[in-house]
């Protein structure tokens, strides 16, 4: 089954656009056997809990269409044998999105006039998420992760995955098989079998190449995202690209090993991982030191009351949130009121993740930030506009 992207869906307004009755459905899953053979049972648990809520309210020849696509899911065995750390399913009359999430998330099952997000919100604000593509003259390969994960992302549609997607006919000689560009894995010194397989084709092919990969990169992933983004290739592949490359989010430091390259997923995670925690935690680090020079001057603040207040007044520019941190209740989004309360009601939501929400609606930036890095004792941090 194709999965949907969170970042594309949410930087497209997807969400938002629900025919109601709007399903929403959220659990924790497994990467690994024995443990993920549960997974699909507590699938069909819940869908029979969104059963008994549409039945409150509709008739059964409104409801089975509706669940149909997400009954067929739970027998999916292809599916729930290759799961991440958590999924987010959504359905209305009109859609149905599905979502492997890197990081677990609460069970939840609830029927509303609109979807709820809160928890993918949570995922897209967290500031240790990052994207890797690993690049070679032949193909290309995407991955998203965190400091926990990493796993391999399918490329939007618009996204050439090899050489030959990319330029077609106007390879200089389509003949060349794919030993020609290196492509079998590595990234190996390329061996010139074929007609007409001179280095200096073969090099303009694969600036080509990476020109048509960049700018698909930038469009369909970088932009919905806004993720940073870390090349990894060989040595000789790198100054090519970093020359050529117009995505603002590239960073400079890259992986010198194509991943094909190395013995393990985990050893690829790893190596990744050291190349972008000094970077990750240089931005903690200045959020949290432009937190306390601003607080100084009056210009941020920790209270949650005053917060909410500056938040529907559009003047929050940055607001930290201490992941996993829960305040039962909600905020007001015309007055900023707080209203303190407890989360046995699925619709209910979080005080953080309201004035997350609130602070987004007024353009302004949300960082998730883990427990160990936040510099207040109340789960949030606003840095103010003015």
């Amino acid at each position: 089954m194709l999965m949907n992207s969170v970042n594309q869906d949410a930087a497209a307004g997807l969400w938002d656009e629900c025919g109601p009755p709007c399903l929403s459905l959220f659990q924790p899953t497994h990467r690994n056997h024995p443990d993920n053979q549960q997974d699909p049972i507590r699938f069909k648990n819940l869908v029979k809990v969104l059963e008994e809520s549409l039945r409150q309210k509709f008739e059964c020849d409104e409801i089975q269409p509706l669940l149909e696509p997400m009954l067929a899911l739970a027998e999916d065995h292809d599916f729930w044998n290759c799961t991440f750390d958590g999924l987010a399913v959504l359905r209305d009359k009109n859609m149905l999105r599905v979502y492997k999430l890197q990081r677990p998330v609460a069970e939840l099952a609830v029927v509303a006039d609109s979807f709820h997000t809160k928890p993918l919100l949570r995922i897209l604000q967290s500031a240790d998420r990052y994207q890797v593509l690993a690049l070679n003259r032949h193909e290309m390969r995407l991955f998203e992760g965190n400091r926990d994960a990493l796993d391999e992302i399918a490329p939007a549609d618009g996204v050439p995955r090899t050489i030959t997607e990319a330029l077609g006919e106007e390879l200089s000689d389509p003949r060349q098989t794919v030993s020609a560009y290196g492509g079998t894995g590595g990234g190996q010194a390329p061996m010139h079998h074929g007609h007409g397989g001179r280095k200096d084709e073969l090099d303009h092919d694969a600036e080509r190449f990476f020109r048509v990969v960049d700018r698909a990169v930038l469009e369909h992933h970088s932009k919905p995202s806004g993720l940073p983004l870390i090349l990894a290739a060989l040595p000789e592949h790198h100054h090519m690209f970093h020359k050529l490359s117009h995505n603002p989010c590239l960073i400079s430091e890259s992986l010198d090993v194509h991943p094909d390259a190395l013995a393990s997923t985990d050893e690829f995670r790893e190596r990744v991982w050291q190349t972008i925690e000094p970077r990750y935690l240089a931005r903690l680090a200045g959020l949290v030191e432009t937190f306390g020079s601003h607080k100084s001057k009056g210009l941020a603040a920790d209270d949650l009351a005053e917060v909410a207040r500056a938040a529907v007044g559009g003047r929050v520019a940055t607001l930290l949130i201490e992941a996993r941190r829960e305040i039962p209740g909600r905020v007001d989004g015309s007055t900023g009121e707080l209203e303190f309360d407890d989360l046995s009601h699925p619709e209910l939501d979080d005080v953080l993740d309201d004035l997350g929400s609130v602070v987004l609606k007024m353009g302004g930036e949300v960082v998730v930030v883990p427990p160990e890095r936040m510099s207040t004792e109340t789960g949030i941090a606003a840095i103010y506009r003015y």
